[in-house]
């Protein structure tokens, strides 16, 4: 698995390019934004780390911008920033998944392998419609009345489990399951923030779709009858 890893810090680079490749992991390492974001559009990586403070170009902008792009590579961002607001920032922008520093090596590396970790079930060929929704997971685009909006994987995920059990409640436990992976140590707060950007992607859509919180069982994602 061939590894960008984005950090100015050259002490901390160096650091986490060791822990990488004693992991077997191919890493590639570049410390600004603009090289960042040329490598991140080449197509070349199966994963991306990437510092949110960075010299020029910083991290939430270097995503916005690959995820404009079509880069659908998976994003882990690291960053001392670990505020909700900030997490929130980071996932809405386009990132998989956060961690703020510092951490442990092996809550990094967990994170790595659930995020290279993808069910079968949730990687079909065609588009999956309900209502006024259309998601495409290969492209992981959503469409509604409103118009498309990239998704990250982790939302896109998501969002598919939901619209494939749409009318029934999923549990929590089983959200954590298929979007993070069995082995993934996630906090609660987690599954938290990406309901809250799934519901603001329908809301961006035009979706009169609604994801309801049934409180104690899960969630429900309600289509409406066209």
């Amino acid at each position: 698995m061939r590894v960008l890893l984005v950090e100015d810090e050259t002490a901390l680079q160096e650091a986490l390019r060791d822990i990488l490749n004693a992991n077997r992991y191919t890493v590639d390492c570049c410390e600004t934004g603009t090289d960042a974001l040329d490598l991140m559009c080449s197509g070349s990586y199966d994963l991306v780390l990437l510092d949110r403070m960075l010299p020029g170009l910083d991290g939430l902008s270097v995503l916005r911008q690959a995820r404009d792009a079509g880069v659908h590579t998976p994003v882990l961002m690291l960053t001392a920033l670990d505020a909700v607001g900030d997490r929130v920032a980071g996932l809405d922008a386009g990132a998989d998944d956060y961690l703020p520093k510092p951490f442990a090596t092996e809550e990094l590396l967990a994170r790595i392998r659930a995020l290279c970790r993808r069910p079968a079930e949730l990687e079909p060929n065609e588009s999956l419609c309900r209502g006024d929704l259309t998601l495409q997971p290969k492209l992981r685009l959503l469409t509604g009345p409103a118009g498309t909006h990239s998704l990250s994987g982790r939302e896109c995920a998501m969002l598919e489990l939901l619209m494939r059990n749409a009318g029934s409640v999923v549990s929590r436990e089983r959200i954590l399951l298929h979007v993070w992976g069995p082995d993934s140590e996630v906090e609660s707060g987690n599954i938290d923030n990406y309901i809250h950007l799934v519901r603001r992607r329908l809301k961006l859509v035009g979706s009169h779709t609604v994801l309801q919180t049934r409180r104690g069982a899960g969630y429900c994602l309600e289509v409406p009858v066209c």
